[in-house]
C-alpha cells in the first residue's frame, strides 16, 4: 500500500458478536485525522488500511465511531495475551504508581523479577539475559555478541554473519544488512562484505531444493569458508511469510555450526511466546540455539525485547560496553512479568496449539480454492502467510494482496500489509487469546474477501 485513498467507500452494514461496520470506510469524521498525520509524518509511516484505532481490548479493534474488528494483526504479532489485558495494564499502573518510570541500567527489582521469569522458561544452556526496548536491538546486539566470540576463538577473519534470502530483522543499519530483502537496505551502498544470505529452503519461492546441501553450496557460491563464519541467524520462521525450514535442515544447521565453531542464532522477535503453538518456535525443530533474540510478544504492549543465551557469550564483553538507554525500563519489565504470568495462567501456548489446529488446515483449504492466486500457504499454530501472486507463477501481486486486505477490513477483519515478498503475503496473526468462533467468523470474512477479489 501506498499513499492511502482517502475517499470514504461505502461498504454493506456489518453487525455480529465480534464486528460491527456502521459507516463507509474510512469513517468521514476520521479524515481530518489521517490527513494531519500525512502532512505532518514521513511518507514511510504510510501503507495501512486508514482505520484510526480508538481502543483495542483482547481480539478487538474500535474505532470512535462504532466500528468494530476482529483484529488478525496483534498489533503486528505484540498482543499475544491480547490487546490490553487487564492483569498486564494493573502490572504497569502498579509500576506508575510505585513511581519508578525510569533509572537507566542502575539496578531495579522488577528488572531482576523480569530476568528471572524470562530465563524460566529458557531452555539450557541459555542461562544470561539481557533486556533492550525493540527487535531490532536485539538483533543489533546479538549481531555484536556473535562477531565478538568469533574473534575471540578465530581471530579478525572469524566475523561472518550468515543469514537468509527474504528475511526481516529489523530497520537499524545492522538488522538491515542482516536481513535478506536487497529493496529494504539499498540506501546503504557500501554493504558489508561479511553479511551473507544463503536460499531460505520454503519450498516455493527459495527454490524446490530444501536440503541442507544447498546450504553448503550456497556457502561455497558466496566464498564463505567455514573458517569466516562466526555464526548463522535465522528467523525462526521468515516474518514476511511465515515459512518454517524443515527440521532436519535445522538439525543438519546445528551440528555444522557446532562443527565449526559458529553461534547459532534464532530470531524469535515474531515467533516466541506462544505464537507457533510452541513457547518457543525453535522448538518445532528440536534444537536450541545459542543466542535467542526477542521482542513484540514479550510484553503483549509495550516496548521490550531481550536476547537470551549462553553465559560464555554473553558474559565476554566487559561493564559498560554494551548500554541502552531505556534497557530494563521499569514500566516495560512490568509488563514482561505480567505477560508470562498471563501466557501461563490461561494456558495460551495451548490455545495457540488448539486454534491453529483449526486456522492451518482452514487457509490451505483456501489456497486450494484459489490456487491461481494463492501460490502457498506457510504457517504453524496463530500465524499464517497467503502467499498471493500473478496467475501462473510466484511472481508477488501486491495490488492483489492489497484489495483482499481491504475487503476484509471493510467487513470487520482487521489485516496488515506485511513486509516480504514484495508486500504479497497476507498475514494472518490473532491474538492468543482468541476462541474458536470468533477465529471461524474471521476464516469467513477472509474466504469472501478472497472470492470477490480473486472473481474481479
Amino acid at each position: 500500500m501506498g499513499v492511502p485513498d482517502l475517499t470514504p467507500r461505502s461498504v454493506a452494514p456489518v453487525h455480529t458478536k465480534y464486528r460491527r461496520i456502521a459507516t463507509s470506510i474510512p469513517v468521514p469524521e476520521s479524515i481530518p485525522i489521517l490527513e494531519k498525520l500525512a502532512r505532518l509524518e514521513p511518507r514511510f509511516m504510510l501503507g495501512q488500511p486508514p482505520i484510526v484505532w480508538d481502543r483495542a481490548e483482547g481480539i478487538s479493534v474500535f474505532d470512535r465511531w462504532g466500528n468494530q474488528w476482529i483484529d488478525w494483526t496483534s498489533g503486528v504479532l505484540v498482543a499475544n495475551a491480547g490487546h490490553a489485558h487487564p492483569h498486564i495494564r494493573q502490572a504497569v499502573a502498579r509500576q506508575v504508581e510505585h513511581p519508578l518510570m525510569h533509572n537507566f541500567m542502575f539496578p531495579t527489582e522488577i528488572r531482576a523479577q523480569a530476568a528471572e521469569a524470562l530465563l524460566g522458561v529458557a531452555p539450557e544452556p541459555l542461562e544470561k539475559v539481557y533486556l533492550l526496548t525493540t527487535g531490532s536491538e536485539a538483533v543489533e546486539c546479538a549481531v555484536k555478541l556473535t562477531r565478538n566470540h568469533g574473534r575471540a576463538i578465530g581471530g579478525d577473519r572469524k566475523i561472518g554473519i550468515v543469514t537468509f534470502q527474504n528475511a526481516f530483522h529489523g530497520r537499524t543499519l545492522g538488522s538491515l544488512q542482516a536481513g535478506g530483502t536487497p529493496g529494504l537496505k539499498e540506501w546503504i551502498v557500501n554493504l558489508d562484505k561479511d553479511f551473507v544470505q544463503v536460499p531460505f529452503p520454503d519450498g516455493f519461492r527459495g527454490g524446490p531444493d530444501m536440503s541442507f546441501d544447498g546450504f553448503l553450496r550456497a556457502l561455497d557460491e558466496l566464498g564463505m569458508t567455514p573458517d569466516r563464519v562466526a555464526g548463522v541467524m535465522s528467523e525462526t520462521y521468515q516474518g514476511g511469510n511465515s515459512s518454517f525450514m524443515p527440521p532436519e535442515y535445522a538439525q543438519r544447521l546445528r551440528r555444522w555450526c557446532d562443527q565449526h565453531e559458529a553461534l547459532l542464532i534464532f530470531d524469535e522477535v515474531q515467533a516466541g511466546f506462544g505464537r507457533t503453538g510452541r513457547f518457543w518456535a525453535f522448538e518445532h525443530y528440536g534444537v536450541v540455539p545459542d543466542l535467542v533474540t526477542c521482542g513484540k510478544g514479550i510484553s503483549s504492549g509495550l516496548p521490550a525485547s531481550a536476547v537470551i543465551g549462553r553465559f560464555d557469550v554473553m558474559d565476554r564483553l566487559p561493564p559498560g560496553s554494551m548500554t541502552v538507554t531505556h534497557s530494563g525500563n521499569p514500566l516495560s519489565m512490568a509488563a514482561v512479568v505480567a505477560n508470562l504470568e498471563v501466557i501461563r495462567d490461561e494456558n495460551l501456548v495451548d490455545n495457540a496449539r488448539r486454534m491453529g489446529e483449526i486456522l492451518q488446515p482452514e487457509v490451505r483449504r483456501l489456497q486450494k480454492r484459489f490456487p491461481k492466486h494463492v501460490g502457498c500457504v506457510h504457517g504453524e499454530g496463530l500465524v499464517a502467510s497467503l502467499h498471493i501472486v500473478h496467475p501462473g507463477g510466484t511472481e508477488a501481486n501486491a495490488d492483489l494482496a492489497d484489495d483482499i486486505i481491504m475487503r476484509c477490513v471493510g467487513k470487520g477483519l482487521m489485516l496488515f500489509a506485511a513486509v516480504g515478498y514484495g508486500g504479497a503475503s497476507v498475514k494472518v496473526c490473532p491474538p492468543l487469546v482468541i476462541n474458536e468462533e470468533a477465529l471461524r467468523e474471521g476464516i469467513s470474512v477472509l474466504e469472501e474477501s478472497l472470492q470477490e477479489a480473486c472473481d474481479e
